[in-house]
């Protein structure tokens, strides 16, 4: 089988154009052979010491958590708490998250600039979101309430899974305890990512908070929704802005000599970056209030337009660039010109599959019909690939989309399988997409490739999400006399282009393999990242 993993493929050769942005989802920790003495030294002395008396704040930390929403029902939560229980416990949890950051090394949080009342900003923004210790940034805005996944009520808050880290307060604390105290003393705004009415229930929630006059504490949101190296701001997510109201921008820095606090999609995993930090000497946090933004009517009603604005003022201020780079489900997608690609389609990974279970691709008869779709079934599938694997099965037909009957369309393995397999041409594969999917014009001769098709092709081929590619289809059909595209202008696109030629040819032809005494070689991307072998979590 002549798919290989991403560290198979070829280097590209750069050539002359505008600078692309750093790649936001790779941290790479160099050391020097003193920097491994030093981490070594300090990491057996100094962090155990540091974590140790941290667990024993965080233990502290939870009576006040309990404390504050005893006796309370949820009813009684959805106001904001007063009294003395909110006195006492808010400067009890707030005394204590800062001591338990000074144990972790921060011994400095250096703040500029000034805080808005809630009355002019309802709402803050904090970016970039890098590591799991940017909770510091609620200690100098005074505990804002924050948007969390609802899930949280039942995870423990040491995860192994590198997930969205909406849930702030959380995240750094490292006890076989339930973070569910720990959000009801914040109040927190629960979000399912997985029902539709949960997202629609949050947004009437902070559209509530956020136009109560002041009554509530602000709200904090880190609008990116995950973390990135902070070498660039990952694209905003709306929710943050859908109320429409003033928001204050917070900028978070790190300004320390070496980079051990990021958690980025690839890169030191959990445990690492925790035991590096803790090692250090001593580690510095900037945050930095900017003017708040007061959105135009335009902004007011349009939420996406308001978060592309804030975070283009952001990025400005800390000196980083801007970018559509996201995460799409669970695959982060980056920007290659007017292409929104994954960083490791899952194509990569059907053919991981497939080849563990010894099936080569070319020796598959597809049998799919061009310009129309046969829905198949799992079985049917399992046949057709001689596959006997029931776990192998299933998990190979799950990198299809399946409609409401749980059937996928058999032009789409047709075309993995096509691109699997290495036997053609990068001209040949984009013929095969282009006739496997065109269709037949109502009013004239000839085939096209409509919208549908075309985000089929590209969401197979380089991962990329089917909005993006829907809105890439109607721009390169605008000025045109129909709404698709004809063999030539899809070759033109794919071929000719010269920076998309080169991303299909980097993700779709593989080379020779690595040698055998560099089989981690890094590859560079089509956009100029490089991108290095998958590390395995910590």
């Amino acid at each position: 089988m002549s798919q290989g993993s991403p560290g198979d493929w070829a280097p590209l050769d750069p050539t002359p154009g505008p600078p692309t942005p750093p790649n936001p989802f790779v941290h790479e920790l160099h050391l020097s052979r003193l920097q491994r003495v030093k981490f070594c030294l300090l990491g057996a002395l100094l962090a155990p010491i540091r974590v140790l008396l941290a667990f024993i704040v965080l233990f502290l930390l939870w009576p006040f958590a309990w404390l504050q929403v005893a006796g309370r029902t949820e009813e009684q939560l959805q106001e904001p708490i007063t009294g003395w229980r909110k006195t006492v416990c808010h400067n009890g949890v707030l005394g204590l998250s800062r001591l338990l950051f000074f144990l972790l090394g921060f011994l400095r949080i250096r703040v500029r600039g000034q805080r808005a009342s809630r009355l002019q900003a309802p709402v803050l923004v904090a970016a970039p979101h890098s590591t799991f210790f940017d909770p510091i940034v609620l200690l100098p805005c005074d505990l804002p309430k924050v948007v969390s996944r609802a899930e949280n009520l039942s995870v423990p808050v040491i995860g192994g899974e590198r997930v969205s880290q909406e849930e702030v307060i959380s995240r750094g604390e490292m006890t076989a305890l339930s973070k569910k105290a720990l959000l009801r003393f914040n109040q927190a705004i629960l979000v399912s990512r997985h029902d539709p009415a949960s997202r629609r229930r949050v947004v009437e929630e902070v559209r509530r908070r956020a136009t109560s006059g002041g009554k509530w504490p602000q709200v904090l949101f880190f609008p990116e929704g995950t973390c990135s190296n902070k070498k660039a701001l990952l694209k905003f997510k709306p929710g943050a802005f859908i109320a429409g109201v003033p928001v204050q921008p917070v900028l978070i820095r790190y300004p320390n000599s070496l980079d051990t606090t990021s958690w980025a999609w690839r890169g030191p995993g959990v445990l690492k970056v925790l035991w590096l930090t803790a090692s250090q000497p001593c580690s510095i946090v900037d945050v930095e209030f900017l003017p708040v933004y007061h959105p135009s009517p335009e902004e007011s009603r349009n939420p996406t337009l308001y978060a592309n604005n804030v975070q283009r003022v952001m990025a400005q201020a800390l000196g980083i660039p801007a970018t559509e780079c996201e995460f799409v489900g669970s695959l982060p997608v980056i920007v290659v010109g007017r292409l929104k690609v994954a960083l490791e389609p899952q194509l990569w990974e059907l053919g991981k599959v497939l080849q563990k279970a010894g099936l080569s691709p070319g020796h598959v008869d597809a049998g799919a019909e061009p310009g129309r779709s046969r829905m198949i079934s799992q079985e049917e599938f399992s046949r057709q690939l001689q596959l006997s694997d029931p776990h192998t099965v299933a998990g190979a037909f799950s990198y299809f989309q399946q409609d409401a009957k749980g059937l996928v369309d058999f032009r789409d393995v047709a075309l993995a399988l096509a691109a699997l397999d290495g036997g053609r041409s990068l001209e040949e594969l984009i013929r095969l997409a282009f006739e496997l999917f065109a269709e037949e014009q109502v009013e004239a001769p000839g085939r096209l490739l409509y919208k549908d098709g075309f985000s089929t092709i590209l969401h197979l081929l380089l991962g990329s999400p089917r909005p993006a590619a829907v809105t890439l289809h109607t721009e390169l059909c605008q000025g045109g006399p129909h709404q698709g595209l004809s063999l030539c202008q899809f070759q033109d696109f794919s071929l000719h282009d010269p920076l998309h030629r080169r991303l299909f040819s980097t993700y779709l032809r593989p080379s020779q393999k690595p040698h055998a005494s560099s089989p981690r070689t890094p590859t560079a991307l089509a956009n100029g990242t490089v991108q290095a072998s998958k590390q395995k979590g910590d």
